[in-house]
């Protein structure tokens, strides 16, 4: 069983990606409730909300990325 090397790096940017997401999200989400009488508390908050979604979502599809390369039979 050997390493698909392509899909690995595909994986390690997809988690780096999830990291990036990890701390934006919160930070997004932080602002929009410090504001809450701002008029965009609204969209702030559902674009923190998106971006939170994303992160958890991106994680389990680049762990997924990385178990597929590691683990994976060749074709």
């Amino acid at each position: 069983m050997k390493t698909d090397k392509e899909l690995l790096i595909k994986g390690v940017k997809r988690m780096a990606y999830t990291l990036a997401l990890m701390f934006t999200a919160p930070v997004v989400l932080y602002q929009a409730f410090k504001n809450q009488d701002h008029p965009w508390y609204l969209p702030v908050l559902i674009a923190g909300g998106i971006l939170a979604i994303a992160a958890v979502g991106m994680g389990f599809y680049g762990i997924r990325t990385l178990v597929n390369a590691l683990f994976s039979r060749p074709k």
